[in-house]
């Protein structure tokens, strides 16, 4: 639990979260392992929750746009999670062997009424990302 605590704590996207909320999140965080070209979410499918890279990288494939490669502290799936729809809008690979964080929606929607200032790291982070698309 430690070192998902510290881990959850260097995410940029965790930086306003008090260290309750942590442990809240790594209570309810799942470590998921993966291998090169495995496929983690597609565009259309359900979005099922947010990813935290912990280890490795994952290219973002996204529609006639390129891809974008996240590491470690990067997060992925988070637009899923605050769309009624909750659809995914990208195929995310893994590029290498790596280790993720899973948070699973409802209970990411249980955090944000419980940690509103992660609501507000969020903003920032899904500003950057749509400036990104647009360009």
């Amino acid at each position: 639990m430690d070192a998902s605590l510290s881990g959850l704590a260097a995410v940029p996207l965790f930086a306003g979260v008090s260290p309750d909320g942590l442990e809240r999140l790594a209570g309810i965080a799942t470590s998921v392992d993966v291998t090169p070209g495995q496929v983690l979410t597609q565009p259309g499918a359900a979005g099922s929750g947010l990813f935290i890279v912990e280890e490795g990288t994952v290219a973002v494939e996204r529609p006639g746009r390129g891809e974008i490669e996240l590491g470690p502290g990067e997060c992925f799936g988070e637009l899923s999670l605050l769309t009624d729809e909750g659809v995914r809008v990208a195929r995310v690979r893994a590029r290498t062997p790596g280790r993720c964080l899973a948070i699973p929606r409802s209970a990411f929607a249980d955090l944000l009424r419980r940690e509103p200032s992660l609501a507000v790291s969020m903003l920032a982070i899904l500003a950057e990302r749509l400036a990104q698309a647009g360009s």
